[in-house]
């Protein structure tokens, strides 16, 4: 329903003051504060859903995860057996019942196909999730930390990974950003992807430049900088507000795992720094 109010009472207050041109112009400004009004309404993170869009979201952003971590695992010609076991592994940590890992697996199938239609997936993810650019964050967060589960990126996940951001709308210099606080996160140990591989290849205590990149600040920004970051991160990871946004029960016990690094880094900080 679109909102007449700002034609209304600027149109009324045109004609006060200007007569029969004021208020022309005060419906013609009134216009533009309506549609100012509607977008924001339109692109609300946080606003009501729709009777069977919750689930509708839900489902989308399952099958299209899945199908393309198995279009990341042929990203070199084949799917190894350790592949596979990731996948697996990944729908372990998730906790999928029976039918919901049956699910997962098919999906994986189709993206292993030589046609599989990576960008119009991609597409069609976009117009199912629109506004809600926080699934879309989730979303890339979960390819990465598949594609980082044997504790390398290559050239190859790389590409379509971008190609996949791209696609998604996500400007590059967002997506290096997302990418390198994974990237950190995962060398951080712990229960995050690629814990088993990844701390085999970096055994070491994770370095001080490793933490600031987990909470994506510089090594320069201030005390208030570094704590408003942690405290950011740690609100958008809280399971309750995953779950108002509509991210799926599953996906959510996944998500949240990277709060043991972020924790982490931030306490590591915290101790260089000498702020409580």
């Amino acid at each position: 329903m679109r909102s007449w109010g700002g034609k209304i009472i600027v149109g009324l207050l045109g004609m006060l003051v200007g007569g029969p041109i004021g208020l022309i112009v005060g419906v013609l400004v009134g216009h533009f504060l309506d549609r100012g009004v509607e977008r924001v309404r339109t692109f609300n993170p946080f606003r009501p859903y729709a009777p069977g869009e919750k689930e509708a979201l839900q489902d989308a952003l399952f099958s299209a995860v899945f199908s393309i971590m198995g279009h990341l695992a042929k990203a070199d010609g084949r799917v190894s057996e350790q592949e596979i076991g990731q996948a697996e592994a990944v729908m372990t940590r998730m906790q999928l019942d029976a039918e919901q890992r049956r699910r997962a697996q098919e999906a994986f199938r189709r993206g292993k196909a030589d046609d599989f239609p990576l960008d119009g997936t991609v597409a069609e993810f976009r117009e199912q999730v629109r506004h809600r650019r926080h699934l879309v964050v989730v979303f890339l967060e979960m390819l990465l930390q598949t594609a980082l589960a044997d504790g390398d990126l290559h050239a190859e996940e790389e590409r379509i990974l971008y190609r996949v951001a791209a696609g998604l709308g996500v400007p590059e210099a967002q997506f290096r950003q997302i990418l390198n606080m994974i990237l950190a996160q995962a060398r951080f140990g712990g229960a995050g992807a690629g814990a088993g591989a990844g701390g085999a290849a970096d055994a070491s205590r994770p370095s001080l430049s490793q933490a600031y990149q987990v909470l994506g600040v510089a090594e320069s920004a201030s005390d208030q900088e570094v704590k408003k970051a942690y405290r950011k991160l740690m609100s958008e990871n809280h399971p309750d507000k995953l779950a108002a946004r509509g991210v799926p029960e599953e996906m959510i016990r996944m998500a949240t795992e990277k709060t043991a690094e972020i924790s982490k880094a931030y306490e590591m900080i915290k101790e260089s720094r000498g702020f409580r």
